[in-house]
């Protein structure tokens, strides 16, 4: 698992060089965002180690296994850790795939997880440093959140920026899997175009390169997909 450090507050810990997770510096120690995939526990832990600040809570963006993975193991090990999911993405977890009325079915698969949240999210929220947006498309009820110190945008799989910056709206070629594993696709471009209108001066997402002033390039993902 590598680590990378962006600006003041953000740290990019990467496994198998596609599936990222993120510590976001507070106060009170790190707010880690997504948990990577099943058994990275010991290295995350080892990662926060290395920056010489504990783990105080857990964020999740969306529900999928590469996301999720290792919350029970982290949990395990990190007793006091708190756990918070967007409230849509909480039932998710627990094995609960009845639609909401007028969703389409949830597809693909999902991390259920023996660990329930401690506190459940909706936009609006505060988590610390970060504000909570909605983003659901990739999944019903993810959701993403901006750094108000330096608006640093942790968009889960609303976009992509391995290969280029590309939306879960539209499967791209060199890296079809997140929009094919997308839940819902329109939902997930008026999610994409509504990230882009946060203005984000640093885009940080689940698979690809954290990249600085993305505007354009958002722009750009969005004109591809449709938007």
């Amino acid at each position: 698992m590598r680590s990378t450090s962006h600006g003041e507050h953000l740290t990019q810990i990467t496994r198998f060089g596609a599936v990222n997770a993120f510590f976001v510096r507070e106060p009170d120690g790190l707010t880690l965002v997504d948990t990577s995939v099943p058994r990275s526990a010991a290295q995350i832990v080892a990662a926060a180690d290395a920056i010489g600040a504990p783990i105080v809570r857990i964020v999740l963006t969306h529900a999928h296994p590469d996301h999720a993975g290792s919350v029970d193991a982290l949990v395990a090990t990190l007793p006091a850790v708190e756990l918070l999911v967007g409230a849509r993405e909480a039932r998710l977890l627990a094995g609960d795939r009845t639609p909401d009325q007028g969703e389409p079915p949830p597809r693909g698969r999902y991390q259920r997880t023996r660990t329930r949240p401690t506190r459940t999210l909706v936009a609006g929220d505060r988590v610390g440093s970060l504000s909570v947006h909605g983003a659901p498309g990739h999944t019903p009820g993810q959701i993403a959140l901006l750094d108000e110190r330096d608006r640093t945008l942790l968009a889960g799989d609303a976009y992509t920026t391995l290969f280029g910056v590309g939306t879960a709206a539209k499967p791209t070629w060199r890296l079809p899997f997140v929009a094919l594993a997308s839940w819902h696709r329109p939902t997930a471009l008026v999610s994409a175009r509504s990230l882009r209108a946060l203005d984000p001066a640093r885009l940080a997402v689940g698979h690809g390169p954290v990249i600085e002033a993305p505007g354009p390039q958002m722009e750009r993902a969005l004109k591809s997909a449709g938007a």
